[in-house]
This record gives C-alpha cells, structure tokens and sequence, in this order.
C-alpha cells in the first residue's frame, strides 16, 4: 500500500473527532488515518478557547491536549504571512466569499494548507472555490 500524504485538518474536524460518535469524525476518518497531520496555530486557539470557555475539566482537557498532540501546529512566520495575505486578495478578486471579514480565522487555517501545499480536511463549505486551495470534503 502506497503511503498517502499528508493533510491540514479544520477545527471544525479536529474537534468533531472529541465527541464520541460523531457523524463529521466518522465521514472524515478515512481522510486522516494513515497521513500526517498538521493544524494552524489559528485551530489550536479556537479549540483551547472553547474548551475554557465551557470551563472544561482536567479529563476533558486531557483529552483536548492528546488530540492537538497528535498533529503538528503550524506557528506564524513571515511566509504564512504573505501566503494569508494574498490568499484574501486572490479570494477577493474571486468573488469567494473567504475574502469576507468574518472569515479571518478561516483564512489563517486555509493560508496553512496553501503554505504547504496540502489539502485541507474541511466540512465547511466557506473553502469552497477560494483559489489555490485543495479541499478534501467531509
């Protein structure tokens, strides 16, 4: 069996993957196992800061803890930088609606996928069409 590559998870997958049960976890299973993984420093926050927000306890954060464990996160730098920067443009001139304000956090995960030039496991369909971004959908 021929090694598959590695991927970028969203947060919205990475933190399906907590809930035992879970339809989104189970349907991007297949797209995970046996790859590398990696996440933004932009998933990590958004996963930590739900998890205080809901006052998790120490078993739960452990759990968080082990999951984010599990991939690499990829930390800011001036090529991320300039990567996010012109993904927003070329969204913009697109007509994508990643380009949208609202969607910052979303841009920094999706410019993590372009910097390294990965697909990105994803169930959210703003990352649709956003140019120079390959989506492996949920």
């Amino acid at each position: 069996m021929t090694p598959r590559g590695p991927v970028v998870i969203d947060t919205e997958v990475l933190a399906a993957s907590l809930i035992p049960g879970s339809d989104l976890s189970a349907r991007a299973e297949p797209l995970i196992v046996g790859r590398p993984v990696f996440i933004s420093i932009q998933t990590a926050a958004e996963l930590r800061y739900g998890a205080k927000l809901r006052d998790w306890g120490s078993a739960h954060m452990r759990r968080l803890e082990a999951h984010l464990a599990f991939a690499e996160i990829v930390h800011s730098g001036l090529d991320l930088i300039e990567v996010y920067a012109q993904l927003r443009v070329d969204c913009q001139r697109a007509g994508a609606a990643l380009a949208q304000r609202e969607h910052d956090a979303d841009r920094w995960i999706a410019a993590t996928a372009v910097r390294l030039g990965l697909p990105l496991v994803s169930n959210d369909g703003i990352f649709k069409n956003a140019p120079g971004l390959k989506r492996l959908g949920t």
